[in-house]
């Protein structure tokens, strides 16, 4: 009988923007996550991988244009 892999499963949405969310699942091997964290170290080290996994969903890129009308002469 095989082992199934433990996994782990990211999401967020926002509350500000509609539609803006997003699901995740990964194990935690791809995670390099050891199995015999303990429950407090596994915690922070999600947390950190959590928040980190959030920002790069939201690596977004912008600007303002602001447009001068013409003067007339």
């Amino acid at each position: 009988m095989s082992k199934l892999a433990k996994t782990i499963t990211f999401s967020f949405t926002s509350n500000a923007f509609e539609r803006t969310k997003a699901t995740e699942t990964f194990t935690f091997e791809e995670l390099e996550i050891k199995e015999s964290l303990s429950e407090k170290e596994l915690g922070i080290k999600l947390d950190r991988i959590h928040q980190a996994w959030i920002w790069d969903k939201l690596n977004v890129s912008g600007n303002i244009v602001i447009d001068k009308p013409e003067t007339f002469q």
